[in-house]
């Protein structure tokens, strides 16, 4: 199944990534690769995480505070945000459907 990023999420992607690598070489590498990960697990299994809308679920990311907000739509997978789980969600409350 494709997978697309709206372009916010894309964004929000590569802040995180950015904040990692500042923090330590090497780490937002990691965290690009965990987000990867997660992608192919909601390929695998896409009704197979936690829902917190009526269409729309979370994956959160492994050893990061972080989760992919998706919605599975007839034909792609669309991630509406890489959302930061220790922070206010209401800058991605209005992408839950």
């Amino acid at each position: 199944m494709k997978v697309r990023l709206l372009s916010i999420a894309s964004l929000e992607l590569d802040e995180a990534i950015e904040y990692y690598d500042h923090q330590l070489p090497g780490l937002g590498f990691r965290f690009f690769q965990e987000t990867s990960a997660a992608i192919e697990r909601i390929k695998i299994m896409p009704e197979g995480w936690t829902k917190i809308g009526e269409r729309t679920r979370r994956c959160i990311l492994k050893g990061f505070p972080y989760a992919l907000i998706y919605v599975v739509e007839p034909g792609e997978i669309l991630i509406t945000a890489v959302a930061h789980l220790h922070r206010d969600p209401k800058h991605y409350r209005d992408r839950i459907v």
